[in-house]
């Protein structure tokens, strides 16, 4: 599973190959923006069919919280 979300956010950043650690807060990413934002919580709806509201990745900081959310939510 970890691996799947990570690859989620890679392909919402598009940049497959970054280097992607748990520990990284993913709005410092360069390529962040609020479009990425959206690709990624369609992505995550796709590949897990899960709905990560918009307000809840106000608390989601880094990638390890963002995989606790979706798997809190299959």
């Amino acid at each position: 599973m970890e691996s799947r979300v990570i690859d989620a956010l890679k392909y919402a950043l598009e940049n497959e190959e970054m280097d992607v650690k748990l520990v990284d807060e993913f709005r410092e990413y360069a390529e962040w923006d609020s479009l990425v934002l959206l690709t990624l919580i369609a992505k995550l709806d796709e590949e897990f069919q899960v709905a990560i509201e918009m307000v809840e990745f106000k608390n989601i900081r880094t990638v390890e919280d963002l995989i606790k959310a979706v798997e809190s939510k299959i």
